[in-house]
């Protein structure tokens, strides 16, 4: 892919934060992600690829924009897998809670595994540890490896774990080994990319989440030299079908990073909806409105932080209607 795409997906990131932002505190989780997913999907037509999407809103029959299969894109070269998450978080937006994002993540064509709506069972840290975890280890011995390569005492290090019940063992284990808990509502793309980004005060991430969520973090860590492992966690037979239909063979295989994304030319774009550890939310400022977002290359391992401010007289789809009677 030409790196001048990278910008190219920011610009659907950021329409999607804009508009999702605007819904920020109101209670209402659905309003705002059908606002992220309509802007993005409107944006995407206005980008010069060929994009089919391979993780999206759902099958075709669940979701009327950025399902699974749709094409995206005014369907020029380059031909793209396409992965987004137009509002990763949808609860922290609706409540006013940190770390909502808007993501993409995009690929040539094959490179990004087709992971079901199911669960995925995952552990992942930043490019100084990575080589030194096993999804298999006993949690007392990833954190003293992790401890180890970063050179600091299992007491420094920060576990970042989705505070759901079906944690609670790994979050007593990580406690009875003297580390330390950050417990998340909602969003582990946002959580697993902290573990390798300086000063988010994340060292690892531990526990269940979605699969979609999963090659997203994926994307992300391959541009910063981060790990991910993970392994699909089925509950149903429905959720084995669901696995099975994806062409998948082996669905206790253990997914290491090249099995999630198998190439390094990905692109990965996030744009801060509400404030978080990486990224600011979106400002409203009157006639203007700023964005914070983060966008990466594998191939050369390029990061970039891109701060824009938006003309709203320019883009009335992002202007609230006021009654002036």
């Amino acid at each position: 892919m030409e790196r001048e795409l990278a910008l190219e997906f920011v610009r659907v990131t950021e329409a999607a934060a804009l508009a999702s932002a605007r819904l920020m505190g109101r209670g209402d989780k659905i309003a705002a992600d059908q606002a992220a997913v309509d802007a993005m999907r409107r944006t995407f037509d206005t980008v010069f690829v060929d994009g089919t999407v391979v993780i999206g809103e759902g099958e075709m029959d669940e979701a009327p924009m950025l399902y699974t299969g749709e094409k995206v894109g005014t369907g020029d070269e380059p031909q793209v897998d396409v992965a987004v998450d137009p509002l990763e978080g949808t609860n922290l937006v609706a409540k006013g809670l940190p770390n909502s994002l808007s993501v993409l993540a995009v690929s040539g064509r094959g490179c990004l595994l087709h992971a079901p709506d199911i669960y995925m069972d995952k552990i992942a840290v930043g490019p100084k540890a990575a080589g030194s975890i096993h999804l298999d280890a006993p949690v007392k011995d990833n954190l003293k490896a992790v401890a180890k390569a970063l050179h600091r005492n299992v007491e420094d290090l920060v576990a970042i774990i989705l505070d759901r019940p079906r944690h609670q063992r790994i979050i007593q284990e990580v406690r009875e080994a003297g580390a330390r808990v950050k417990l998340i509502t909602d969003g582990d793309v946002s959580a697993a990319i902290a573990t390798a980004v300086e000063d988010t005060g994340v060292d690892i991430l531990f526990g269940i989440g979605g699969a979609p969520e999963g090659v997203l973090a994926a994307a992300a860590l391959k541009c910063l030299g981060g790990e991910i492992q993970a392994r699909l966690y089925p509950e149903d037979h429905e959720d084995k079908e669901k696995i099975i239909n994806m062409g998948i063979a082996d669905m206790n295989k253990l997914l290491l990073l090249d099995d999630l994304v198998k190439d390094d030319d990905v692109i990965f774009a996030a744009t801060g909806i509400t404030d978080g550890d990486m990224l600011k939310g979106v400002r409203f400022l009157g006639k203007t409105a700023s964005t914070h977002s983060l966008v990466m290359r594998g191939k050369t391992g390029t990061i970039r932080f891109v701060e824009a401010v938006h003309r709203l007289d320019k883009k009335p789809q992002f202007v609230v209607s006021r009654d002036c009677s």
